[in-house]
């Protein structure tokens, strides 16, 4: 019978003291910080296709098509009053129009870096403070009114022709 006891006494002693263990570990894991993503915890805006025309001399030269990510803040985008993939389709138009030395159709000289800086310096200029922390190229390309009309040419016409 005392070996009974002592077995039960000891079972008690060990739960209490796993039980005591686990909430230490679980505490200590709750107070530190939780580990960043990539950009620290931002979150990631992923835009559809856009497809902007490229105007040279008053007439479409081609189409630049890209798709981007944003890295905003989610405090930040949630204190918008429109949809944020509006706002950077808008910012992104407006920038391509208004710099219009940059040439597409000449592929050595796109910076690309300064194409996704600056698109990033507009969008913060527009809404007044740091909202895209990075963007990100999903895609880009260009397409010109050649290109365009080839392929659509080869559609009518199909493999056979």
């Amino acid at each position: 019978m005392f070996k009974f006891i002592l077995a039960a006494v000891w079972i008690s002693v060990a739960t209490l003291g796993a039980v005591f263990y686990s909430f230490q570990v679980s505490q200590a894991r709750s107070r530190a910080e939780p580990i960043p993503a990539f950009f620290g915890g931002l979150d990631y805006v992923r835009s559809s296709i856009m497809s902007v025309p490229v105007v040279k001399d008053g007439r479409v030269d081609g189409y630049f098509l890209a798709r981007l990510v944003y890295t905003v803040e989610p405090a930040k985008l949630k204190a918008l009053s429109l949809p944020a993939e509006i706002l950077l389709t808008d910012q992104l138009h407006s920038y391509l129009y208004g710099n219009p030395q940059i040439d597409f159709s000449n592929r050595e000289s796109v910076d690309l870096d300064a194409l996704r800086n600056g698109i990033r310096d507009s969008i913060n200029a527009r809404v007044g403070e740091k909202l895209v922390h990075e963007v990100l190229v999903e895609q880009i390309d260009y397409l010109s009114k050649d290109d365009i009309r080839e392929h659509a040419i080869r559609r009518r016409v199909g493999p056979a022709g």
